[in-house]
C-alpha cells in the first residue's frame, strides 16, 4: 500500500490527522466481490499531520470572552475629564460634593485610590493572596461606590499605586531594596519601594488589578510604574535582587528601562480578557528624553504597551528654565503648550499604536516652591492648562489635588 504523507511542523501541542482512502473498481467490474488481486486498484489520498497551533491568544481578544462585572458605565463620548479622588474621600461626606460637582460640570471621570501610596488597599478585593489581604483596609464599600457611579454616570477609573510600596516592602524585604545595615531603604521621606526586576511584585500588582477590575473599574491606571527618584546615585550601594536580569549585557540604565517596560507590557497582556483599559501615569519630562537615567521609564516604549498615556504636567514640577520658561509654575498655559510639541511628535511617532494622551494637570498651589516662583492655582490657571491641551489635539484629562479641593467654576471644554 502506498502512502503519501505530508507534514507540516509548527510550534503547537495539538495533532490534526485526516485519513481518506478510496476505492476504484476495474473497468468491467459490476460488485466489489467481482475483484481480482490483479483488478484491484487502491489510492490512498494523504495522510495530513499539522503542528500549528489550534488556539492562541488573539492580538484583539473577542469581547464574547471578556469578563463581566455586571457594571454598565460607557466611556464618555466627549472623552475622559476626571478628577483624582482619595480611598477616605470615597467613603466620607466629601464623596456627596464631589459627585455634585460632575454632576453640574463637564467633569464625568474618578480616579479612585484602589491601592494606594503606602500600598494599602482602599477595599475589599477577591484575593487569595494572603500578603493583599494583610494590606487591606475596607476603608470604601465597594458596591456601594459602583451603585454611586452607575448612577451618576461617572466613568471610573482605579489608580494602583506599584513599585512605591512601604506596607509590601515592610512584609517582603527581599521584594524591596536594603541598606547597609540590612535594613529596608527608605527615601527622604520615609518611603519605601519594592523592586521592579522581582516578577513576584509584578504578579502582586497585576492581581490588585484583576480584582479591581471585576468590581467594576473600567480603567487600570499604574502609578509609580519606576524605580526611586535618583536611583542612578545609589543602583550599586543598595542590595537587591536582578532576577531574570542578572545575567543581562545591558548597563544598569538600560536594565532598569526593561524592567519598567516588560512590567506594563506583562500587565497589559494579563488584563485582556477583563475589559479594562490600561494606563499609565508617567513623569512629563521623560517625553523630552530617550528615557529616564535612574528612574527607568521609557516615554515612547511605555506609550506602546497601553491603552492611555497620563503625563504628569504640573507647571510646579519643572525646574526653572525647563520648555524654555524661567519660572514655569507661573505660565500654566505656555508650560502646557511648549510640553505638548515634543507628546505630540513621540506619540506620532508611533502611529496608529500610540495610545490616548490623557495628562494630569495642576489644580493646587505649590507654595513650597517659594516666593516669587509660584503662583495662586484657581480656576483660570486649570482653564489655561486645558485650553492648551486642547489646541494641541488633546480633549481627555485628569485634575491633581491631593486633599480633592478642586477649583469652582472653570471651564473644561474648548472643543
Amino acid at each position: 500500500m502506498n502512502w503519501k504523507k505530508k507534514l507540516t511542523l509548527g510550534a503547537a501541542s495539538l495533532m490534526t490527522l485526516s485519513l481518506t482512502a478510496k476505492t476504484v473498481l476495474a473497468d468491467g467490474a459490476d460488485d466489489v466481490n467481482d475483484i481480482t488481486a490483479e483488478t484491484e486498484t487502491i489510492e490512498t489520498t494523504y495522510l495530513n499531520v499539522t503542528m500549528d497551533p489550534l488556539l492562541t491568544v488573539p492580538t484583539e481578544f473577542p469581547s464574547q470572552f471578556k469578563y463581566d462585572s455586571g457594571v454598565n458605565i460607557e466611556y464618555p463620548a466627549d472623552g475622559v475629564k476626571g478628577i483624582f479622588v482619595t480611598g477616605y474621600s470615597a467613603a466620607g461626606e466629601k464623596m456627596n460634593s464631589l459627585v455634585d460637582m460632575l454632576n453640574n460640570t463637564a467633569l464625568n471621570a474618578m480616579v479612585v485610590d484602589v491601592k494606594d501610596d503606602h500600598g494599602s488597599m482602599m477595599m475589599e478585593l477577591d484575593s487569595d493572596n494572603d500578603l493583599i489581604t494583610e494590606s487591606t483596609q475596607n476603608v470604601v464599600d465597594p458596591t456601594q461606590l459602583m451603585e454611586t457611579m452607575e448612577e451618576n454616570e461617572i466613568y471610573p477609573i482605579a489608580r494602583i499605586v506599584v513599585f512605591k510600596d512601604t506596607q509590601l516592602a515592610t512584609n517582603r524585604p527581599d521584594l524591596s531594596f536594603l541598606d547597609s545595615n540590612g535594613e529596608v531603604w527608605k527615601n527622604g521621606r520615609g518611603e519605601s519601594f519594592v523592586n521592579p526586576y522581582e516578577r513576584e511584585v509584578w504578579e502582586y500588582n497585576v492581581e490588585v488589578a484583576k480584582q479591581a477590575a471585576k468590581l467594576g473599574f473600567k480603567d487600570i491606571q499604574f502609578d509609580y510604574v519606576r524605580f526611586p527618584e535618583g536611583f542612578e546615585n545609589r543602583d550599586e550601594e543598595l542590595t537587591y535582587s536582578r532576577g531574570d536580569y542578572a545575567e543581562s549585557d545591558l548597563d544598569n540604565v538600560k536594565q532598569r528601562v526593561d524592567a519598567v517596560t516588560e512590567f506594563v507590557a506583562y500587565a497589559k497582556k494579563e488584563l485582556q480578557g477583563y475589559d479594562v483599559d490600561v494606563s499609565v501615569d508617567i513623569f512629563g519630562y521623560a517625553a523630552t528624553q530617550e528615557e529616564t537615567p535612574g528612574i527607568g521609564q521609557n516615554f515612547s516604549r511605555i506609550s506602546a504597551n497601553v491603552d492611555v498615556i497620563s503625563s504628569m504636567i504640573y507647571p510646579s514640577h519643572w525646574g526653572g528654565g525647563s520648555l524654555g520658561i524661567s519660572r514655569p509654575d507661573l505660565e500654566p498655559y505656555q508650560l502646557v503648550s511648549n510640553y505638548m510639541e515634543y507628546e505630540n511628535e513621540v506619540l506620532g511617532a508611533l502611529g496608529e499604536d500610540a495610545p490616548v494622551s490623557r495628562p494630569w494637570l495642576q489644580d493646587f498651589t505649590a507654595s513650597y516652591l517659594g516666593s516669587g516662583f509660584y503662583k495662586n492655582y484657581g480656576a483660570r490657571e486649570v482653564e489655561d492648562q486645558i485650553r492648551a491641551l486642547n489646541e494641541h489635539g488633546v480633549n481627555e484629562f485628569l485634575l491633581w489635588n491631593a486633599g480633592n479641593n478642586y477649583s469652582e467654576g472653570a471651564q473644561y471644554n474648548f472643543e
